[in-house]
């Protein structure tokens, strides 16, 4: 069992950040109003998983000015890609072993 599991990350266990990754792997970028929006999480739960995130190296932050007004989007980034794969690979096979 232990094998099935090993390459499970724990980095996406929380359904927000699984939510996060999930978006931001179907999207070149994604910003953060819309992020909440579709997550239906608040600013605090949605900053504090976009962190452990980025601290990881799993996304990556682009900020920048639309006229006047601070936009802040995510992308992911090679890492995250990888990893995000591995462990959707590793949730497949605990699954097809069950």
């Amino acid at each position: 069992m232990k094998d099935l599991i090993s390459n499970i990350n724990k980095v996406f266990e929380s359904r927000v950040r699984l939510g996060i990754m999930s978006v931001l792997m179907v999207n070149e970028s994604y910003d953060f109003n819309s992020l909440k929006e579709t997550l239906d999480v608040t600013d605090g739960n949605l900053a504090s998983h976009i962190k452990a995130l980025e601290e990881k190296g799993m996304i990556k932050v682009n900020k920048q000015f639309i006229g006047r007004k601070p936009n802040t989007s995510y992308s992911v980034t090679e890492t995250g890609m990888t990893e995000f794969r591995l462990h959707l690979k590793a949730l497949e096979n605990l699954i097809r072993e069950q």
